[in-house]
């Protein structure tokens, strides 16, 4: 089979699932620029959640979109380019204020360094990957951690080199998941947060792997041919 040819988002979520022996789905995640490019027959999330259980919900089959109105989590929405992130947040002194760093400076240059999209976007649509009716920016995957090393595996497979992880134990599915891999193009392993690990349900035995959309035939690909 060569590199990319593999088609169909049913069929790809259904390899992931097979070749990693997942219990949820990978989740498809759009990042809507203008409200008319919402996807048709997406309904708007009900209740106001952070998007870390957003991931959550659509990982076990829930489709829907978010507006930065319907994000509970200001920080997370600021990430993935909903608004402008809190000021408490970007200064660092939110964080500094919980304890999680020993000054506002370590809290800052962290907070600095944490991937973000362009504050430009409308909607957030999110759904299972095999129910997807858009074509995804990211998918993100909950998994355990030899799964992870798999898709490492794969994703290394065709052009060698290295995987490498970026994450600092804070906005984990919302930096690390999705800005990262949205913009830099490249995938990333997150080890969660405490948010994320507290209101999303994320297991002690679970990681958080991003991906760019356009990529996943790829690596669904490796996995096959590993």
């Amino acid at each position: 089979m060569s590199s990319c040819e593999i088609n169909g988002y049913e069929e790809l979520s259904q390899k992931f699932k097979d070749k990693l022996g997942l219990e949820k789905s990978p989740v498809a995640v759009k990042l809507v620029l203008n409200e008319d490019d919402i996807p048709g027959g997406i309904p708007k999330i009900e209740e106001k959640v952070r998007h870390c259980e957003m991931i959550q919900k659509a990982s076990q089959g829930d489709i829907f979109y978010a507006t930065a109105e319907e994000q509970a989590c200001k920080g997370g929405a600021g990430a993935i380019g909903l608004m402008e992130p809190p000021e408490k947040v970007n200064s660092g002194e939110m964080y500094y204020s919980l304890g999680r760093f020993s000054s506002l400076g370590s809290a800052k240059r962290t907070v600095d360094a944490i991937p973000k999209i362009e504050p430009i976007m409308k909607a957030i649509a999110y759904s299972p990957l095999e129910k997807t009716p858009f074509d995804p920016d990211v998918v993100v995957i909950i998994c355990n951690p030899q799964q992870a090393m798999q898709l490492a595996q794969a994703m290394v497979y065709t052009l060698g080199g290295r995987f490498e992880a970026d994450f600092a134990g804070i906005q984990s599915i919302c930096g690390d998941a999705v800005a990262g891999p949205y913009t830099t193009k490249r995938p990333n392993i997150t080890l969660g947060c405490s948010g994320s690990r507290k209101f999303a349900d994320i297991k002690s035995d679970e990681v958080i792997v991003g991906m760019n959309g356009e990529n996943i035939g790829c690596i669904v690909n490796a996995l096959e041919a590993l």
